[in-house]
């Protein structure tokens, strides 16, 4: 089923990404996960898609597994830097012989710790160019990153508007944004799209606050901003208490999800990292208080 005929029935979607481990260790580690977030009985879930196609194999593997063993609908990543055309096609005709709907394009990034990667001299550089690639070829529905604080390689948000625009002329059918800790940005990011008449749905992105390391590495990388008062709320937390910053965690998740479906978010889509207690946490504590 393509995700988009799910946000037809105006029920708020709950959606939950995973990525393939790169060990026996990490898989079986990833296992326990699904398995505890598959009871929740997501709308779908979504698959990685590693920088250069280093985790194609990998993606494969639990793309049928999601699909074959756990009966859950799939979206999965097509992350296109450095590749071309035919290492393109070939993951997306695997992605057809595996049953897959639903695609989300994006660029991607150079992999990491390959200094002498060399993208192919065809390859595409954009996610704008995947998708004018991929569009007329293949019966997907395909969907396009969007960045409620702007990109972090973007000259400005208006520029990186542009871009987002450039995606849905080129055939994305969805937007799924970055995470954010501050709803003002989702909300703009919404009503800048619909100014420039794009109709589409845009889900929000979440990333439950999982440990303060992660929280700040993760900023930088992906240019989310951290405000001063939520500092201060972690900071006040007692030093080393593990449980406290999962509690913290999950209430201040569960409040900015209430925020964003009771102003008519299409669903939230949550960036699990692959681990399972915050994301569990925060869905159930919105269907205990019937907001999904």
């Amino acid at each position: 089923m393509k995700v988009t005929e799910r946000w037809l029935t105006k029920k708020p979607t709950i959606s939950f990404e995973f990525f393939p481990a790169r060990n026996a260790e990490g898989a079986e580690k990833l296992t326990r996960v699904i398995d505890q977030l598959a009871v929740m009985e997501p709308d779908f879930v979504s698959v990685t898609f590693g920088a250069g196609g280093s985790t194609r194999e990998g993606s494969r593997q639990m793309i049928a597994r999601l699909k074959n063993d756990l009966k859950l609908e799939v979206m999965a990543y097509f992350a296109g830097f450095g590749l071309g055309p035919e290492d393109i096609q070939g993951v997306l005709d695997n992605y057809l012989d595996l049953g897959v709907a639903n695609v989300l394009v994006v660029r991607g990034d150079p992999p990491h710790g390959q200094p002498d990667f060399k993208p192919h001299p065809a390859s595409l550089p954009h996610a704008s160019d995947l998708l004018e690639f991929i569009r007329p070829r293949y019966p997907f529905c395909l969907g396009a990153a969007g960045y409620p604080e702007g990109h972090i390689e973007a000259e400005s948000k208006e520029k990186d508007l542009e871009y987002l625009q450039l995606k849905v002329d080129k055939g994305a059918d969805y937007i799924i944004t970055n995470y954010f800790y501050d709803n003002r940005y989702y909300f703009d990011l919404v009503a800048s799209c619909r100014q420039l008449g794009l109709k589409i749905p845009i889900l929000p992105g979440i990333m439950p606050i999982f440990s303060i390391k992660m929280m700040e590495n993760l900023a930088k990388l992906c240019g989310a901003s951290i405000s001063g008062d939520l500092r201060q709320k972690l900071a006040s937390l007692p030093a080393g208490d593990k449980q406290a910053l999962l509690n913290f965690g999950i209430d201040f998740a569960f409040h900015q999800c209430k925020g964003l479906l009771e102003a008519g978010a299409p669903g939230l889509h949550f960036y699990t990292m692959d681990r399972s207690p915050s994301t569990a946490g925060v869905v159930a504590r919105l269907r205990r208080e019937g907001l999904l």
